[in-house]
């Protein structure tokens, strides 16, 4: 079956939760219900209530020429021990499994494929590259096409679906 996006009309494969085109939600919510947090997870949203909100733009920290900022929880993710990573989730069963588990960060319902994008170290440049995800990679809301190599600057805004991250690369002094 095939979702057409109700926004741009753009056609997807079923399963697909946002539109590769441009984003729009394609997976209604009604139906679905929120659970109720039990007790002993009370401390990790309390912690999550009392965190400070993340500045602009971080500051990069340890070895790492590059780290990734996840910019709904302020995380920063250093880029070390080796010039290639893929990014993407853990679900049940999945034999292949991301270098970069963005699980713990509700990627599933942000749109993240199980192995979503590989980020490449290259000397001093960073690039991407979209592995046939099914809800797309865009960088500072420009769309990235599947399998092909995009360079990533300081600062820009990468959207995997719909999960957020910055990059953060170290920016040496003059």
């Amino acid at each position: 079956m095939i979702n057409v996006c109700p926004n741009c009309h753009h056609q997807e494969l079923e399963g697909a939760l946002f539109c590769s085109e441009c984003g729009t939600k394609l997976v209604e919510q009604s139906g679905l219900s929120t659970a109720a947090i039990p007790a002993s997870d009370s401390r990790a949203v309390e912690a999550r209530k009392s965190a400070a909100p993340p500045p602009s733009l971080p500051e990069m920290t340890g070895e790492a020429v590059a780290s990734l900022h996840i910019v709904r929880t302020g995380q920063i993710l250093p880029l070390v021990g080796r010039d290639e990573f893929t990014i993407g989730r853990v679900s049940e069963g999945q034999s292949i499994l991301p270098d970069i588990d963005l699980t713990p960060y509700e990627a599933y319902s942000q749109g993240v494929s199980r192995l979503h994008a590989t980020i490449k170290i290259q000397g001093d440049d960073l690039m991407i590259i979209d592995l046939g995800s099914s809800n797309g990679t865009r960088i500072n809301n420009n769309k990235v096409t599947p399998h092909e190599e995009r360079e990533i600057q300081h600062g820009d805004v990468i959207a995997l679906g719909q999960f957020k991250i910055q990059a953060l690369l170290r920016q040496d002094e003059p």
